[in-house]
């Protein structure tokens, strides 16, 4: 077997962002708010611009993003917010974080939210949080006429999905605030940070001001003055703005992420390929109005016990190969009955049966096609040598 490729290191940072790194350090100049055209307002600006949304706002983090937006929404003390059952725990936290209660629906064997418990529970929340998970898309058609009829808000959260389209349509354009992530492992890459976009001014400038835009900083923001100077000093400040180091490293990313998005939905499809060839795998199809743009690529086990998939993982481990099986671990932050800060884990049958067969690898965009096979290969020779000592048993 050839050596297994690195999966975790991330692409090399633009030069231009190094300059712009070196010049803000001589500078000493690390606050948003020194200048109006600090490259935090100029990421806002150019990242707005690129996803067709007329207002953005740079925070610290997705979660963040998430938590200001369901502040921003003026959500009652309480309010319960729909989520689905897989995601990552950083989405309930948010939940948690701005005093509302998650509510979990079901998820299929897709990955994808299953309508039917979605529609069944949108009458019992105030607010809506669409997780593209791994950025598996669900039918945001369907999702988008129920959440409109019950008159819920929908908030994206597309930390996993930059890029990704549905129907000709950026995701996080389609729901009334989507928030991205700029942590490591995403397709641009900061260490940390995140961000919000949103047609509306009033809500923008409601979220503004509680990222921290204290006295009159929120002038810095192009957005409707009014809206500014009816909030000023009615919301409460979490300070959880982005600072300018960060935005500098982003910026020249920007131009890098059509070509990221190709190549990895490349080498998501390549690999995919080749593992639904297996008796033992499925890597779950794409729905038609979706274009993704994968970092990683999910798969399910088929017709192996809990014993035959924990032998799976070893031996792709001892291959050199990591493969998350995402309820497998006691502490994995995909699991939802890991949320142990919850008052009330609920059952979520179908959801849990997905996740002890469900499947994690890292595919990123820098590496090959030669690269891809390996990994391909490797999984595929561990599931058939687990069950082929299986039959051999019987």
């Amino acid at each position: 077997m050839s050596h297994i490729p690195n999966v975790y290191d991330a692409e090399p940072i633009p030069a231009a962002a190094m300059d712009e790194v070196s010049r803000i350090l001589r500078s000493g100049d690390l606050f948003r708010y020194t200048s109006e055209n600090s490259p935090v307002a100029l990421l806002e600006a150019e990242f707005a611009s690129l996803m067709g949304s007329k207002y953005a706002l740079a925070v610290s983090s997705c979660s963040a993003a998430l938590f200001l937006s369901l502040k921003a929404l003026g959500l009652p003390k309480g309010a319960r917010v729909l989520i689905p059952g897989f995601t990552f725990a950083a989405v309930p936290s948010a939940v948690v974080h701005a005093d509302c209660m998650p509510v979990l629906c079901e998820c299929g064997d897709n990955y994808r939210i299953d309508l039917d418990d979605f529609e069944a529970k949108i009458h019992l929340v105030d607010a809506v949080i669409i997780s593209h998970m791994r950025g598996h898309t669900s039918d945001m058609d369907e999702i988008m006429a129920i959440c409109l009829d019950a008159g819920k808000p929908v908030v994206e959260d597309a930390a996993h999905s930059l890029g990704t389209t549905w129907d000709g349509r950026n995701i996080g354009t389609i729901g009334k605030i989507g928030c991205f992530s700029f942590q490591s492992y995403k397709l641009l890459n900061a260490g940390e940070g995140g961000i919000m976009i949103t047609d509306d001014a009033d809500l923008i400038a409601r979220a503004v001001i509680m990222s921290g835009a204290y006295e009159h900083n929120w002038k810095k923001h192009p957005v409707l003055q009014d809206s500014f100077v009816k909030w000023q000093n009615k919301l409460p400040l979490y300070n959880q703005r982005l600072n300018t180091l960060s935005a500098a490293i982003i910026r020249p990313q920007l131009d890098e992420l059509a070509r990221r998005v190709a190549n990895g939905r490349r080498n998501h499809d390549h690999v995919a390929t080749q593992l639904n060839h297996s008796n033992w795998i499925t890597v779950p199809a794409k729905l038609a109005q979706e274009e993704r743009a994968p970092d990683s690529i999910q798969f399910n086990l088929v017709d192996m016990t809990d014993e035959q998939v924990k032998d799976f993982q070893a031996a792709t481990a001892k291959a050199g190969l990591s493969v998350q099986v995402f309820g497998l671990s006691d502490d994995n932050a995909r699991a939802f009955w890991n949320w142990q800060f919850l008052d009330r884990i609920p059952q979520l049958p179908r959801t849990r049966a997905m996740l002890m067969r469900a499947c994690d690898v890292r595919l990123p965009a820098r590496l090959s096609l030669d690269d891809c096979d390996i990994i391909a290969q490797t999984i595929v020779e561990a599931a058939d040598h687990v069950m082929a000592r299986e039959l051999e048993l019987n």
